[in-house]
């Protein structure tokens, strides 16, 4: 039961990533935006400008829709079906692939019609900078990086989380994710307050990201990328960058494409000036369409991983048996072996001859352990 369980997460996962594909997120009654109010509304509670509170706010609302992914988990542990359909719901959820190469080709076409007020507003769907001052360049840049590093947050984590935790793990990323984009990022008042998510979120992103910037390298040349050029970039530069995982994704996709990213960015009320990745020029609209077919040939790779994934821990599981229903551990040729008592074992090895496991009465039990003891007292 406990294999049939695991191949239905890897069902559920494959399914889920299916119904994003072809779907997209939900155009209304999004659950991620509706955990978004719910934790809004916590943060008015809890909010104090320090990381205590932070630290609280994170663990509650992280917590609870962890402690939900484990109760679906623990109703459904004897139901493989309703566990693939429950699991697909949560992927479905989860995943944001198709948005995010929507995004980046509706940006591109904005860009290639000389449209820039419409690719400004654009811009807003895939990241948080000020695009009032951005020209095509820096518009095509900012969308090239948010999709490199979404492929990973959007993509790449949840299945990764989906595959190693089942349920609880696809919900309880969704969520750390969620907050670092609401109380993650630098200002006055999330200081201190999100420091706490923003560390969580780095700690989960920790194997994705570098797993996300290997499969960029990999699957270069679906977008006639060079993955020998990507290899030598990802290697060179994903350490160079302020954030311990966007470098990893973003430099594998600026040597996929041959182009350069980095440089200033600005957000609203204030700037950064970030490492140069890549070499090359700078991003245009010709781009975006690339960036695009690599972020679903990452997707579509790291599907194929989750499933492997649990599907090996479903053949993991047959392959060490536990206790039948009488307690006995089932030998390698399928033979029931009796498990001994510790009474019995501790007689046996102090004699110091084997005598058959189950076999023993209680009177013999007792002789051995007198001469046991008569035996001590002479050494003594």
């Amino acid at each position: 039961m406990r294999q049939a369980v695991i191949v239905a997460d890897a069902a559920g996962l494959a399914a889920g990533y299916a119904l994003d594909a072809f779907l997209g997120d939900p155009r209304r009654w999004h659950p991620v935006a509706g955990f978004g109010r719910a934790a809004g509304a916590l943060e008015r509670r809890l909010y104090r400008p320090d990381r205590a509170a932070g630290a609280a706010f994170t663990a509650l609302a992280v917590g609870v829709p962890v402690l939900l992914g484990a109760a679906g988990a623990l109703a459904t542990r004897r139901r493989p079906v309703a566990r693939a359909v429950l699991v697909a719901a949560g992927t479905w959820t989860v995943l944001g692939g198709r948005t995010l190469r929507h995004e980046s080709e509706m940006m591109g076409r904005a860009l290639r019609d000389g449209d820039l007020p419409a690719a400004r507003r654009r811009l807003n769907h895939l990241c948080g900078r000020d695009p009032s001052v951005l020209d095509e360049p820096e518009l095509a840049r900012a969308t090239v990086e948010s999709v490199a590093e979404n492929t990973s947050d959007a993509v790449v984590a949840p299945l990764f989380w989906g595959a190693v935790a089942g349920l609880p793990g696809l919900l309880g990323y969704r969520a750390a994710n969620t907050l670092d984009a609401m109380v993650g990022h630098r200002s006055d008042r999330y200081a201190r307050f999100g420091t706490p998510a923003a560390r969580l979120d780095d700690l989960l992103n920790l194997a994705p990201a570098r797993l996300t910037g290997l499969l960029t390298v990999a699957v270069a040349p679906v977008a006639r990328g060079d993955r020998e050029r990507a290899w030598h970039v990802w290697r060179r530069d994903r350490n160079d960058h302020p954030s311990p995982n966007a470098g990893q994704c973003e430099s594998a996709m600026a040597g996929a494409l041959g182009v350069r990213l980095g440089g200033r960015n600005v957000y609203f009320g204030r700037s950064e000036v970030r490492p140069f990745l890549g070499d090359g020029p700078r991003p245009e609209a010709r781009h975006l369409r690339r960036a695009a077919r690599i972020s679903g040939a990452v997707g579509r790779s790291a599907l194929a991983l989750a499933v492997a994934v649990a599907v090996g821990r479903a053949a993991l599981g047959r392959a060490v048996p536990g206790p039948d229903r009488n307690g006995r551990v089932r030998g390698a040729l399928g033979r029931a072996v009796p498990r001994p008592t510790g009474v019995e074992d501790r007689v046996r090895g102090a004699l110091g001859r084997a005598t058959p496991a189950g076999v023993a009465s209680v009177r013999d039990i007792r002789a051995g352990a007198s001469r046991v003891g008569a035996g001590r007292g002479r050494a003594a």
